[in-house]
């Protein structure tokens, strides 16, 4: 279950994150373009929401902390965001980005340690 529970937010994140990095990419910025373009992804917001929450539900359940839950949300969505960078706009993480993930997966530990 728990498994499941991290690819839904998996899926989930790593689709709301494609959305908005093709649209920084692809879109023009004018308020019509980008109105039709939220228009006909509205489907793909409204599956990675349901993901997400689900997601977030089951991690719940098993760990029995929301914050843990939240906060662990969050950190998958850190990672996909660096994949996401890479994937759309070639960005390679540096040292600095190594860092920040560190100190993340530090404070996962002092949290779940409690």
């Amino acid at each position: 279950m728990i498994i499941l529970s991290l690819l839904l937010m998996l899926g989930g994140l790593f689709i709301i994150n494609a959305i908005y990095a093709y649209q920084n990419k692809n879109i023009d910025p004018d308020f019509l373009s980008t109105l039709w373009y939220y228009i006909k992804v509205l489907p793909f917001f409204l599956s990675a929401s349901m993901m997400i929450g689900y997601g977030v539900k089951f991690l719940t359940k098993i760990v029995d902390n929301l914050t843990f839950s939240l906060i662990a949300s969050k950190g998958i969505e850190i990672f996909v965001s660096v994949a996401i960078g890479y994937l759309f706009l070639k960005e390679v993480p540096n040292w600095r980005t190594g860092v920040g993930i560190i100190i993340i997966l530090i404070g996962f530990l002092v949290l779940k340690g409690k």
